[in-house]
């Protein structure tokens, strides 16, 4: 029965970093004709290196919803806001369209975009032959939306820039920030080093 194949079926690799397609027949120290870079059929330890930073971006994700993300000082006292709590006082304040925009890049997207990396991962390792076509849209959804992680890592920053200038209050980013921002890192690290060709090996294999 005949199936779909890969270009490494063809004796095709395609070059990591300007996307120039070339024959696999150059030895292990071959590199791109174009751009240079070194020339892999696959991404080195991708999985090893997804599922790492994946695992710490979980261990992180934990505090990064926990602790403070913003931390106010002025003349009526101090107060430290977690993400959550932020989004709270924004739909309590009548603001519901910005709380629900910073609960869903700040919470739902990151979670989301670790539960597709684990399934990915995951159905790569068992050599799962289910829906690729959908497992390789959803690893380019996840690579679409990373962007749009940093959302609350931005608020914080222009909140800092503008209540700076009133002496009355002072803000700082608290240790969530940091948190928030290293599992948007990680999981981006993630993505990049998942190699989603991987998803079609298992299915072209079961074809020869």
């Amino acid at each position: 029965m005949k199936g779909p194949k890969t270009a490494a079926h063809f004796g095709l690799v395609t070059c990591h970093g300007c996307g120039l397609l070339l024959k696999s027949d150059h030895g292990a120290e071959a590199r791109c004709s174009r751009c240079g870079c070194m020339l892999h059929g696959r991404k080195p330890n991708s999985l090893t290196s997804s599922w790492a930073f994946v695992i710490a971006a979980v261990i992180l994700y934990i505090p990064a919803n926990l602790l403070p993300i913003m931390e106010t000082s002025s003349l009526f006292g101090s107060q430290a806001d977690t993400i959550m709590s932020g989004v709270v006082y924004l739909w309590r304040s009548g603001s519901w369209y910005l709380a629900l925009v910073v609960f869903i890049a700040s919470i739902l997207v990151p979670m989301a975009k670790l539960i597709a990396l684990i399934l990915l991962l995951v159905s790569v390792q068992l050599h799962s032959r289910w829906q690729p076509l959908q497992r390789a849209k959803l690893y380019r959804m996840v690579e679409l939306v990373g962007r749009w992680s940093m959302l609350d890592v931005y608020v914080v920053t222009l909140l800092v820039a503008l209540v700076q200038l009133d002496a009355l209050a002072t803000i700082r980013p608290g240790p969530g920030a940091l948190a928030f921002g290293a599992v948007v890192v990680l999981t981006l690290f993630a993505a990049m080093s998942f190699d989603p060709r991987l998803i079609w090996d298992s299915l072209e294999q079961d074809h020869d």
